[in-house]
């Protein structure tokens, strides 16, 4: 399964837009409400969305399938994020068996602060760029290195979405959902 963690505050395309390019390709994603009463949480610019579940409802990662975490970024919801003990433990989880860790824009810095990007390359929105502790910074809208995805932007969440298409499904995959969403 596939965890999309979502906290008041968060950016809306960072979010909808590689949510909707990995339903299109078929992947099964769960969206968690976090650090909320419900199941609603607003972005960054007022848009309010409807998560599948609550953080609370979600229970433990241990003994779950977990394929892939996906943390958007926007401010203050990476923050919100970074304090949340449920996200945590899920991060944990996916660095511990190898499962994707997927972060774009401000939300890196969560992986980075935790230690996940020692020795890899990653990428976030600029002035991030200290908190990724140990990575090799690069400036590109989309990196992957190894189980880890970064994005750098707002602007990169096309690329970004299908690049978790891409680890999850296969390239053949990616490619035939961008097909579907790119004007030639």
């Amino acid at each position: 399964m596939v965890y999309m963690f979502l906290a008041n505050g968060f950016e809306e395309t960072e979010a909808i837009c590689p949510l909707d390019i990995l339903l299109r390709a078929g992947v099964k994603v769960k969206t968690v409400a976090v650090g909320t009463s419900g199941l609603y949480v607003t972005g960054r610019n007022g848009i309010t969305v409807k998560a599948d579940i609550t953080e609370g409802e979600l229970g433990s990662p241990e003994g779950a399938a977990v394929d892939m975490v996906i943390l958007p970024g926007g401010m203050p919801g990476a923050n919100n994020l970074y304090t949340s003990q449920t996200v945590d433990s899920f991060i944990s989880h996916a660095a511990r068996t190898g499962a994707y860790i997927a972060a774009i824009c401000a939300a890196p810095f969560i992986l980075g602060r935790k230690g996940i990007l020692r020795g890899r390359r990653a990428t976030c929105y600029p002035g991030f760029e200290d908190d990724l502790i140990g990575a090799t910074v690069v400036r590109e809208g989309v990196v992957r290195d190894g189980n880890i995805i970064t994005g750098e932007a707002m602007g990169s969440a096309i690329p970004f979405g299908l690049t978790l298409v891409s680890a999850l499904c296969g390239e053949e995959t990616a490619d035939k959902v961008a097909s579907a969403i790119i004007a030639k």
